[in-house]
């Protein structure tokens, strides 16, 4: 197992999550879809704990169903009577949400119960979804044992490709270019309707730029076409060669959802990296972007990924990573 380190701490970790049945993040515009969004104690899904949920499910971009919970956690009782608290302040600030409200809530288990036959197998929505997905993820399998495999769409993703001059993509600054009343957010319920008043939005201008989905899907997909590893070149000559890319040779493969693949080669060049078109035995980091709409792919995994795993079992120094543990080694925002 490979060895990341945080760039802001300084200590190094083992990358031990693995979401091997998680689903596909998806460009596309459904008829029928549940709009998601949770409330946590903090960023990581394995040390905090989720604190509400809400999702939204329409039919026909009409709604029909709505679903919105608080969650006392499982530590809630011990912590509370130890600290004479449990939430942060900045965590009830942010969210309105405080201990007195979560003391009555239903238990993580059996909310989560609920929630998930609620979502069934639609496709879900968010904004920056990716973090909703892996607490999910992650506390569907604790709590229940129960593989979360929903596809879905991350209205964040359609953002920074439908408004590449916006100079920030969060939630916020969607509703404030769409014009959207934005009191009462960072409520699970409300940021629903919020994430789907811009996902509307969103679909509206990807039919007013490039008249419909699939036109848009194919130009954002294949962007990258024609960049090659020579036409990429360090922007420094200072590099730090401690960082866990420096001197690594690095390849990708599918799309990636945050930034254009020659915006992250360039990030890799920059940091004393090495970037490669192709996969070899000299590759030290396979990156996986998304593969979803490459039509020649037909079992999910690209010739590079396929190499790059026949490479790794007979005893290669190659690592292949997701895109999320990418963003981890190299600290982007």
């Amino acid at each position: 197992m490979a060895i990341y380190f945080d760039l802001l701490t300084g200590e190094t970790f083992k990358y031990k999550t693995i979401r091997e049945n998680k689903g596909k993040s998806l460009l596309d515009a459904p008829n029928s879809y549940c709009v998601i969004d949770i409330e946590t104690t903090g960023l990581s899904p394995n040390c905090d704990s989720i604190i509400e949920v809400a999702a939204i499910r329409y039919q026909n971009h009409q709604i029909v169903d709505t679903f919105s919970s608080l969650i006392k956690p499982d530590d809630f009782d011990e912590e509370f009577s130890e600290n004479g608290w449990y939430l942060y302040d900045f965590i009830t600030e942010l969210t309105g949400i405080t201990d007195d409200m979560l003391k009555n809530a239903e238990k993580t288990g059996k909310v989560l119960s609920k929630y998930r036959d609620f979502i069934g197998n639609n496709i879900l929505v968010g904004h920056n979804v990716n973090f909703d997905i892996n607490f999910l993820y992650d506390n569907f399998k604790y709590y229940l044992n129960y593989n979360f495999t929903n596809n879905f769409i991350d209205t964040m993703r359609i953002s920074r490709r439908i408004i590449p001059d916006l100079p920030h993509h969060r939630l916020q600054d969607l509703v404030k270019f769409f014009n959207i009343d934005y009191s009462n957010a960072h409520r699970a319920a409300k940021d629903c309707l919020l994430t789907a008043e811009c996902y509307f939005k969103l679909i509206e201008m990807i039919k007013l730029q490039y008249g419909t989905i699939e036109a848009f899907k194919d130009a954002v997909t294949y962007k990258y076409k024609g960049i090659k590893a020579s036409d990429i070149s360090a922007l420094t000559d200072s590099f730090d060669t401690s960082h866990p890319i420096y001197g690594k040779v690095c390849v990708f493969t599918g799309t990636l959802e945050k930034m254009l693949r020659k915006d992250a080669m360039q990030i890799v060049a920059n940091l004393g990296g090495i970037n490669a078109d192709n996969v070899t035995k000299k590759t030290n980091y396979l990156i996986l972007g998304n593969n979803d709409y490459c039509k020649t792919i037909k079992d999910g995994k690209s010739a590079k990924q396929k190499k790059a795993e026949t490479l790794k079992l007979k005893g290669q120094d190659i690592e292949i990573i997701p895109e999320n543990v990418f963003y981890d080694m190299i600290i982007i925002d």
